[in-house]
């Protein structure tokens, strides 16, 4: 599969049309076992609005504090769905939980347990992902490898998360080959823990993909992919509405 390019997203009028028909373009190239995640990170409203036009309900974004006003504004679209998809503080667990239905940026045991206490408080039993860090990035949130799976007995026993794949952010700047392999680390690491069987813990989802590398994540297995610029262009944008 390879990714639409440039000239595929020529300026549309208007912005809806352009939207619209970067939407149709990579939907095409996606299987549809895969679920699109509209990165909408310092993204208008009124751009949110035309993507839900066109069909997406799932949007991703990376600060609790940006997606309140949003979730209230946009809570007139049935059927939204709100991933967060940013390096998540520990004193903004509690309005993830109730803001966000999945998180898919659970990086550390201290976090996940965290999660799931306060979870438990609110009656809550979120989707989350466990963020994973294949390789050295001083930049990128996540366990390595060693670290998550010595951390699974203990993941185990929280009771109020629903535990349900992995998730991981490459470094910049790889060739394709070196993505495509580090995703399908990611899938074989995915099908090693389902071996364990561990009743709590399932590994059902890959979110694994962005603009620039999302086709190497479909190959090697994702099932979320999180695409922001591919779909609405560059960022930020001044404002939130």
């Amino acid at each position: 599969m390879t990714a639409p390019n440039a000239q595929d997203f020529a300026p549309q009028d208007p912005i809806q049309d352009s939207i619209a028909q970067r939407l149709q373009l990579i939907q095409a190239q996606l299987p549809p076992q895969v679920r699109l995640i509209a990165v909408s990170k310092q993204v208008s409203l009124e751009k949110m609005r035309l993507a839900y036009a066109a069909g997406v309900r799932d949007f991703g974004e990376s600060q609790v504090q940006e997606v309140a006003h949003k979730h209230s504004a946009l809570s007139d679209l049935p059927g939204i769905r709100w991933h967060l998809i940013g390096h998540l503080q520990s004193n903004k667990v509690r309005p993830a939980i109730e803001l966000f239905d999945w998180i898919h940026s659970v990086d550390d045991l201290k976090l996940a347990q965290r999660l799931d206490r306060l979870a438990g408080e609110l009656g809550k039993t979120p989707k989350v992902c466990l963020q994973v860090k294949l390789l050295p990035d001083p930049n990128k949130y996540g366990w390595e490898v060693d670290a998550l799976l010595q951390d699974l007995k203990l993941l185990n026993q929280c009771q109020h998360l629903q535990i349900l794949g992995l998730m991981t952010i490459l470094p910049f700047g790889l060739a394709a080959e070196e993505a495509l392999r580090a995703f399908e680390q990611a899938r074989e690491l995915a099908d090693r823990i389902r071996g364990l069987a561990l009743p709590q813990i399932q590994m059902q989802e890959l979110s694994m993909g962005m603009s620039g590398d999302y086709p190497q994540a479909v190959a090697a297995g994702a099932t979320m992919v999180r695409l922001g610029t591919i779909l609405f262009g560059d960022r930020p944008l001044a404002g939130t509405r």
